[in-house]
């Protein structure tokens, strides 16, 4: 045990990465509190400082600390001590390991771009989480409704009150996907009282489309599948962390 502590700290201090495997107890103290018993986990200590505590089995963490974290060691009775501290907010996890099976300290250089997409589900979810990414002031207030024609993607209302039909490509968007949307906007038309707006959500247009997004009087708005997932993803972190 003691030469695991002496490559921890030494570790630590160095600003390495740190993967620890043995029997652990975690204790968090923050927003809330909570104890997990004594287990074989997987402890990755990031060198950023984020912290991943993980079973045996399934792909979440069942503790974590976002990157910020201090750490401070020592070695009392046998037990290996590890708190990571972070300031804002004011909040711990304490890690105390009875026996290590594995420790491995790491030097790792990223510097790959990560590429990360989203389908059409997943830019409906991330608009009806910011529906800024359609206009300012645009409020969802359905989605997949159903009309005559088909399922509109999304339903709302502007700023100004009037109704609004989003139609999502996930790739570019041809002359197709405007009929298709010009139809919902009509079967939406004929049953209400006021002014129904169309718009066409999608990476770009093919040739010649924006033509005829005018003629028939719908707009376009530039919706990236990449950002997309990025809010997906952020709204996520967002989740987890409210729960903690």
């Amino acid at each position: 045990m003691g030469s695991a502590v002496d490559l921890v700290k030494a570790a630590l201090s160095e600003r390495k990465g740190l993967i620890i495997v043995g029997n652990c107890t975690v204790e968090y103290h923050g927003r809330a509190k909570s104890k997990l018993e004594p287990g074989d986990r997987i402890v990755i200590l990031k060198k950023d400082g984020a912290v991943l505590v993980h079973r045996p089995s399934g792909y979440e963490p069942v503790n974590w600390q976002p990157p910020g974290c201090l750490f401070q060691t020592d070695l009392s009775k046998g037990v290996l001590r590890i708190r990571a501290i972070r300031q804002k907010p004011p909040e711990s996890v304490k890690l105390f390991f009875s026996n290590i099976h594995l420790v491995a300290a790491t030097s790792l250089v990223d510097a790959g771009e990560f590429s990360l997409y989203a389908s059409e589900e997943d830019m409906q979810k991330a608009i009806l989480f910011d529906p800024t990414l359609i206009e300012s002031g645009f409020r969802p207030i359905a989605y997949e409704k159903k009309v005559d024609p088909g399922f509109i993607d999304v339903y709302g209302i502007d700023a100004a009150g009037k109704f609004v039909v989003v139609e999502i490509k996930r790739k570019t968007a041809g002359r197709n996907a405007v009929l298709q949307l010009s139809r919902y906007v009509q079967a939406i038309d004929g049953t209400m009282n006021r002014e129904v707006r169309g718009i066409l959500a999608a990476p770009k247009l093919g040739k010649g489309v924006q033509r005829l997004l005018e003629t028939l009087g719908l707009g376009f708005r530039a919706l990236d599948a990449r950002k997309c997932a990025e809010i997906l993803t952020r709204s996520k972190i967002r989740k987890l962390e409210d729960f903690a």
